[in-house]
């Protein structure tokens, strides 16, 4: 990565408190989201896994986050809980591989600014770190197919049963066994 690069914002930008943790099992991601943060004038500390990420926060909390979903130990989303309670201040991102708009709005509601999918760019994470609390998001150039609107109520259907695969399914009014196919399967474009 070239340090001459045209940044989307000037470091004058930037917080007095440029702390930030990266939580991500990806070491590879980490190593280089951690090093493009560094060059645009954070102060970061890496963890691999949730209680890395909790220890980091309880140790110093960050004024910044960036903290991947699915961790090799659990829901990322521990770690934003984490953050909000030690620092409620704190501005977190959310990054995953596996979105919908059921983990979304959970992550929001635990703390959480913004919620980009793997793989997002330093500038894309940069962005959504320091955008105004009110700027609304631009609308979909692109908008959800029909099958990935269905996917995303059963997932929503799902998390609100607290991930009861039988739950959902009665609620669904669908066969459980098909259920389970469907929540098998990755996310249709």
């Amino acid at each position: 990565m070239d340090e001459s690069e045209d940044l989307s914002f000037r470091q004058d930008e930037l917080p007095e408190d440029r702390s930030l943790i990266v939580v991500d099992d990806d070491r590879a991601f980490a190593q280089r989201l951690v090093r493009a943060m560094e060059l645009r004038g954070f102060e970061v500390r890496g963890a691999h896994s949730i209680t890395e990420g909790i220890d980091l926060i309880r140790e110093r909390a960050p004024a910044f986050a960036v903290v991947d979903m699915r961790l090799e130990d659990g829901n990322g989303l521990d770690v934003i809980a984490e953050l909000a309670r030690a620092r409620p201040d704190a501005r977190a991102i959310v990054l995953t591989g596996y979105g919908n708009i059921a983990t979304a709005v959970t992550a929001v509601k635990l703390g959480a600014v913004d919620y980009l999918a793997k793989p997002a760019d330093a500038d894309d994470v940069t962005d959504a770190l320091l955008a105004p609390s009110d700027d609304k998001a631009p609308p979909p150039e692109n908008p959800m197919s029909a099958d990935r609107v269905r996917w995303e109520h059963i997932q929503r259907v799902y998390e609100l049963c607290n991930r009861n695969v039988s739950e959902t399914a009665r609620r669904l009014n669908m066969h459980r066994r098909t259920l389970q196919r469907i929540l098998a399967k990755r996310a249709p474009k």
